[in-house]
C-alpha cells in the first residue's frame, strides 16, 4: 500500500510524492539502482531540490485557484441588517443536543429570529428566546436564511371545544375525493373525508 500511494500520481502537485520528494519515480527495492545512474551529490541536490520545490509549489498554487472556482460557483454574498428576520440551519448535533430535534424528519431550519448585531463580517447575533439561553447568540452568515414576512404563513387558531373526558367530536366537513374499489364479487365505493379540526393532508 505504500509503495502503491508513493508511485501513484497526484494532480494536487502534479507529479507523485516518491518524484517530489526524491527526484524520481518509486520503484522496488529489487531494481532501486539502474546501470549508469546519474548520482546527484553536493549543490547539484540542493538545486534540484530548489526546483521541485518551486514547481510543487506552483502546481498546489494551481490546484487551489481551480478549487476556489469552483467552490465559487455556489456561494454568493449575503448581507444582513439589524431587525431582519432570520432562519437558522440546524447541523444533526446541534439539532439534537441543543435545540432538541431529532429524527430523519426533523427540520433544516427553524423558527425565525431577529438579528441585533452585526459581529465582524461574518457573523450576527441573534435575539434568542429564554429557553435557549445557554445556546450562543452568535451565528456564522453560511447558517442564515433570510425569512420575507408573508401573513399567510400565519395560520389563525380555531377555537376546540373539549368534552369532560379530554376527548372531542370529530365531524364530516366535506368529501374530497373517491374512486372504486373492485374486487372479485363485488365492488367498493371508497371517500375521501376531511374532517374537522384538521388539515387538508389529514384527510382519511
Amino acid at each position: 500500500m505504500e509503495f502503491a500511494y508513493n508511485s501513484s500520481f497526484h494532480s494536487s502537485i502534479g507529479m507523485s510524492p516518491s518524484e517530489a520528494l526524491y527526484g524520481k519515480s518509486c520503484r522496488t527495492s529489487l531494481c532501486w539502482s539502474e546501470v549508469g545512474e546519474r548520482v546527484l551529490v553536493g549543490p547539484e541536490i540542493v538545486e534540484e531540490t530548489t526546483q521541485n520545490v518551486q514547481v510543487i509549489r506552483s502546481n498546489l498554487k494551481a490546484a487551489q485557484d481551480r478549487q476556489k472556482s469552483l467552490g465559487d460557483r455556489h456561494t454568493t454574498d449575503r448581507v444582513y441588517k439589524v431587525s431582519d428576520w432570520v432562519f437558522l440551519k440546524l447541523s444533526p448535533w446541534r439539532g439534537v443536543v441543543q435545540f432538541g430535534k431529532k429524527g430523519k424528519l426533523s427540520p433544516r431550519y427553524i423558527r425565525p429570529y431577529m438579528i441585533t448585531e452585526r459581529v465582524g463580517e461574518m457573523a450576527y447575533r441573534l435575539e434568542l428566546p429564554t429557553e435557549l439561553v445557554k445556546v450562543h447568540n452568535v451565528f456564522h452568515v453560511s447558517m442564515l436564511h433570510h425569512y420575507v414576512a408573508d401573513p399567510s404563513h400565519v395560520i389563525p387558531p380555531q377555537p376546540l371545544e373539549i368534552n369532560p373526558n379530554l376527548t372531542y367530536d370529530e365531524e364530516p366537513v366535506t368529501i374530497l375525493d373517491w374512486k372504486e374499489n373492485v374486487l372479485r364479487k363485488k365492488t367498493m365505493s371508497l371517500v375521501k373525508v376531511l374532517w374537522s379540526n384538521h388539515s387538508v393532508e389529514e384527510a382519511t
